[in-house]
């Protein structure tokens, strides 16, 4: 299985370590929050620099306050000092709450807005001259604007809408999920997103599911130590309607948890689903946190090193 985790630490040294260990474990991936380290592109690039084949990935950086060249040049910034692929840049318009309440900005139509975004964004990290203006966005990097992009750097959306999922499919790698269930995967996310791709003759899409995580033997006990930490997400609106094309009702149910044997069985199923690539939040329940911690991560690097 290709399983990821939670990156993210509270220095750029324990952040470096933390991606050898991961790669050492056997992990393809880790994910970072925009708000690791302030803004976790520069101590990614460095963990780059200090592993050999493990993907660093954004889940995801705001497009709003962020302009698309810019983010082209930053992201082309980090994979040039990361000096190997494995960048992956995730993106997303994020939700009205941050955009509007905290940033000042405009949240009107984040469809509009995403769209064009993509467009430039992927464009440029192609190597293309990009001469666009559009509704939201215009863009002119001709003149030198943009620096060379040295080593690949995939795109993948954040997508739930079926807007946002023929965006990822044409313009985009795919996309990276945050509390999809299997059942919204296999229904609504990977059929939309595989027919936007075919649409354009474009490869096959990634699907990066992410949800969180605790192996453990107290099913109760483990959904409530989900349901502490995710809070936040049961009150975004998109967040929530993705929860019920899953059949969950909250953060908590949609949850992978249980023992061993069901949470392999739970993670299959997300593969089955459609998803190719597991990101896994690690979440520490019962009176132990350290030991359940390395239970659930035990349980991941054995699924990591298991072919099916």
């Amino acid at each position: 299985m290709r399983i990821g985790l939670t990156g993210g630490a509270a220095t750029p040294d324990k952040l470096v370590r933390q991606a050898q260990r991961a790669e050492a474990d056997g992990f393809t991936s880790l994910w970072y929050a925009s708000t690791v380290l302030g803004d976790p592109l520069t101590p990614m690039a460095h963990a780059g620099r200090a592993t050999s084949t493990i993907e660093l990935g954004t889940a995801v950086l705001q497009t709003y306050p962020c302009h698309p060249l810019l983010q082209a040049n930053r992201a082309a910034s980090a994979a040039a000092t990361m000096g190997r692929p494995g960048l992956t840049l995730g993106i997303g318009p994020s939700h009205e709450a941050l955009i509007r309440g905290v940033y000042g900005l405009s949240y009107d139509r984040p469809g509009q807005s995403t769209e064009e975004y993509v467009r430039i964004l992927t464009a440029l990290l192609r190597g293309e001259d990009v001469d666009f203006e559009g509704e939201e966005w215009t863009t002119r990097s001709a003149g030198g604007r943009m620096t060379a992009v040295g080593q690949p750097v995939p795109v993948l959306l954040s997508a739930l809408s079926p807007r946002m999922l023929r965006v990822a499919g044409q313009y985009a790698d795919g996309t990276v999920l945050w509390m999809a269930p299997a059942r919204a995967v296999g229904e609504h996310i990977a059929p939309r997103l595989t027919a936007a791709t075919e649409a354009v003759g474009r490869p096959a899409p990634r699907i990066v599911a992410g949800l969180p995580v605790v192996v453990h033997d107290d099913t109760a006990e483990a959904r409530a130590a989900v349901a502490a930490t995710s809070g936040t997400y049961a009150g975004m609106p998109s967040y929530q309607r993705i929860l019920d094309i899953g059949g969950a009702d909250s953060p908590a149910d949609a949850a992978i948890v249980g023992n061993e044997e069901s949470v392999g069985k739970q993670l299959k199923s997300l593969l089955d689903a459609g998803a190719t690539d597991i990101w896994a939040a690690i979440v520490p329940a019962g009176p132990d946190p350290a030991a359940s911690v390395r239970r659930t991560r035990d349980l991941l690097r054995e699924a990591a090193a298991s072919p099916h």
